[in-house]
């Protein structure tokens, strides 16, 4: 069994880490490449950097801040927001990015996520989806869930599959910042639908949210920002607990690169 992941998410406005609940209220939590730098030391296996205002301010992300942070990591660096053509893409990758990810552009013209994958190969492409549960499914949103798309979350995230993606980031907004666990049934439903791993998003609040969306989510990653940023939980005890449920993680001992 391949080992699961753990990602530290940085959603960046104006040049500052930021959370928020349900993608709203926002509130400080560090400087970017001191909070990544932190990570790293503690063992962390990515880092993915959100411009959570870049597309609603239709603007590319913040280049400086994409370097800035990749000059702290050892491990890989995905970065969101902003990301709305095959420029931009180049840009953040010879900023120093590993992986770009797209959700926004991807929804408003999906040839994007094949071009990408045939310049940069598929690992370089995350696409990520916004979801909302309703009445009739999850649907997708897009612009920092402030609009309801109209195919649904599982629908899209096929597509994008099927038209090159390596991953989907996968954020259930109804969860986003509460602590209350992450979204399994939407996890694993995503993970059902699709042949690429899925990074689950979006509730993580103690070390027993991320066991549950691995097993019963069937996540191949999870992703949390205020359990990491306010040092609710480190992560190498988040590890070994992890390690002792008998889920396959990288070992937690500290990055020394």
């Amino acid at each position: 069994m391949l080992a699961r992941r753990i990602i530290a998410c940085l959603d960046v406005c104006d040049g500052r880490v930021v959370k928020g609940v349900n993608f709203a209220g926002l509130r400080q939590a560090g400087d970017p490449a001191e909070l990544a730098a932190r990570y790293d030391a503690e063992g962390i296996d990515e880092v993915v950097v959100l411009d959570v205002t870049a597309t609603l301010e239709n603007r590319a992300a913040l280049l400086s801040t994409i370097r800035a942070v990749s000059r702290q990591l050892s491990i890989p660096l995905a970065v969101g927001g902003g990301i709305r053509s095959v420029d931009d893409a180049k840009a953040a990758l010879d900023a120093g990015a590993d992986k770009v990810s797209l959700n926004t552009a991807a929804l408003r013209d999906p040839s994007i996520v094949t071009t990408l994958a045939r310049r940069y190969g598929s690992q370089a492409v995350v696409v990520a989806i916004d979801a909302r549960a309703t009445p009739n499914g999850y649907e997708a949103r897009s612009r920092s869930g402030t609009v309801a798309e109209p195919i649904p979350a599982i629908a899209w995230a096929r597509e994008a599959a099927a038209r090159g993606a390596g991953e989907i980031l996968l954020t259930s907004i109804d969860r986003d910042g509460t602590k209350r666990g992450f979204d399994c049934d939407l996890t694993a439903a995503v993970g059902e639908a699709v042949a690429i791993p899925v990074i689950a998003s979006g509730g993580a609040g103690a070390p027993e949210h991320f066991a549950d969306v691995f097993t019963h989510g069937r996540a191949d990653a999870a992703l949390a920002a205020s359990v990491f940023h306010f040092s609710e939980h480190g992560v190498a005890d988040l590890k070994r607990f992890l390690l002792a449920r008998g889920i396959p993680v990288r070992p937690p001992e500290p990055n020394t690169c």
